[in-house]
């Protein structure tokens, strides 16, 4: 099955056109003609069946013809990640974070990161692409970057906790896990947290955490942490 996004798409839609972009991909790549079905998401659980009834490169048109809510997760994970300094560090742990099972991310500028700046737009687009490839039918929300001192100050709900790899007290993080729960981690730039950062988010009620007995790169760290959340859950 391949599945298409459109967040237009609701449950009372009953016709609707593709951009030109996805026309041409349907009509001209995948050869698709009227009477051939397709199976899309709105990203916010919904999947649709849609027959094609005009077959345009520029604007192919569909009907809806069946349409079922996919069921939500029993938890809720919401990983704040720093920046990489290689921007396609970020993006594969976008994809691959998407692909396990993710809610939300945000990414978070801290005092040892090396990249400030990033393109929201071509991380929205890496999500989209992931989503589709696993068949997933709820998008991840990618919040707008924001300081870690910022972050920290918000008010949060469930557990908390960041993983870091100062030689301080810490606990395992699979041994903190709950099942079907709300889960908030905090994973660091390549130089990792400061101690005042440290420091700042166990007085915000963060629990410091391993994730191991290696080193981990940013994004490899946030993918342990991705995938002992859902590991948990299963």
């Amino acid at each position: 099955m391949q599945l298409f996004y459109d967040p237009e798409i609701t449950e009372t839609t009953m016709r609707f056109s593709f951009s030109k972009e996805e026309s041409r991909h349907i009509v001209k790549v995948l050869r698709k003609s009227i009477g051939d079905t397709l199976q899309i998401t709105n990203g916010k659980g919904w999947l649709f069946t849609a027959e094609i009834t005009v077959a345009d490169i520029k604007n192919c048109v569909a009907n809806i013809i069946a349409k079922e809510e996919q069921p939500r997760r029993k938890y809720k994970l919401h990983l704040a990640v720093a920046p990489t300094k290689m921007n396609d560090r970020y993006e594969w742990f976008l994809e691959k974070a998407t692909e396990i099972g993710i809610d939300s991310i945000t990414p978070i500028f801290c005092d040892h990161s090396e990249r400030k700046v990033i393109k929201p737009e071509r991380f929205e687009k890496i999500l989209q692409s992931a989503m589709k490839q696993s068949l997933n039918c709820y998008m991840p929300e990618l919040k707008e970057a924001i300081t870690f001192k910022d972050f920290i100050q918000q008010d949060f709900t469930g557990s908390l906790f960041i993983a870091h790899c100062e030689e301080t007290d810490k606990k395992s993080l699979k041994s903190q896990l709950e099942p079907n729960k709300e889960i908030t981690i905090l994973i660091g730039p390549e130089g990792d947290f400061s101690v005042k950062e440290i420091q700042q988010a166990i007085e915000s009620k963060f629990i410091p955490v391993t994730l191991g007995e290696t080193r981990l790169r940013t994004e490899t760290a946030a993918i342990v942490a991705c995938h002992s959340v859902a590991f948990i859950n299963e």
